[in-house]
């Protein structure tokens, strides 16, 4: 991730390189960033990251702002690492980073992924621009990128991922349901496994993931169905009933709903 030439000036937020979208295969390894640059990374897929020796499993859409003074790794509890990132030097507006008081190498979920997945592609577009004012440009919106975040109360977030005592815990049972999408999951059983009350437990998974942990079931059970459908010949029912759908056609209404197609035209748009 250290290639690339920089974008400098005396007064900026210095780019050094930036990609979005980008994808790479599991276990690859971050330079550690030179003093004075920063990483900012938006992991879009469910990973393995290790900062210093701290491992961490976070879940999709975690966003981690890296100081220079850290080795990071990234694994993938998929196929490979998603993310979009920026590495950047604060060059003379130390102070103005300072004064945002940002958390370095912890990881936060952001509540609005989209607006920030937005303004890092517009980073990086404008990155590899021909235009005239693109310094200008980029200063602009690193700023806001950097504003944003320091505004939605990351520190906030960060303590909810970092201290809460139940989040390992959590992160556990997230991994189980996505694993074992043919469960009979409910509010009980999986308040039960960490050991909360009903309504604490969902407020605590919301709080933590940005999901219910009923959306979140059903996210694991379409994604499962999406594998079998794509890796093998089985029909509909058995899809559904291999990913815990007593019937059929609740099987097939969700799945649309979600993907915005049907199972068969899903399979045959592969």
């Amino acid at each position: 991730m250290n290639g690339g030439s920089s974008l400098t000036g005396s007064d900026n937020v210095n780019i050094r390189c930036t990609g979005w979208n980008s994808i790479y295969k599991s276990g690859t390894v971050m330079k550690k960033q030179a003093d004075g640059e920063y990483m900012l990374m938006l992991i879009r897929s469910r990973s393995r990251v290790v900062i210093d020796g701290a491992d961490m499993h976070l879940p999709a859409n975690t966003l981690l702002l890296c100081s220079g003074e850290r080795t990071l790794e990234c694994s993938a509890d998929e196929c490979a690492v998603v993310c979009d990132w920026i590495c950047f030097e604060a060059g003379d507006e130390k102070d103005f980073l300072d004064s945002l008081e940002l958390d370095f190498d912890r990881p936060v979920r952001f509540a609005d992924t989209e607006f920030i997945c937005g303004l890092m592609r517009n980073i990086s577009e404008e990155y590899y621009s021909i235009g005239a004012r693109r310094l200008k440009m980029l200063d602009s919106l690193m700023r806001i990128l950097l504003v944003k975040i320091s505004d939605a109360g990351v520190h906030r977030d960060m303590t909810v991922q970092t201290s809460e005592p139940h989040y390992g815990l959590l992160i556990e049972l997230r991994e189980k349901i996505y694993r074992n999408p043919q469960m009979k999951w409910n509010v009980d059983t999986m308040a039960a496994y960490v050991n909360m009350s009903r309504s604490y437990f969902q407020h605590l998974y919301r709080e933590t993931f940005g999901v219910s942990c009923i959306a979140d079931v059903i996210s694991g059970k379409i994604e499962k169905a999406k594998e079998i459908l794509s890796e093998t010949g089985c029909t509909v029912s058995q899809v559904a009933a291999m990913c815990g759908y007593d019937n059929e056609e609740h099987f097939m209404r969700q799945f649309k709903k979600t993907v915005g197609v049907t199972p068969t035209k899903y399979r045959k748009q592969l």
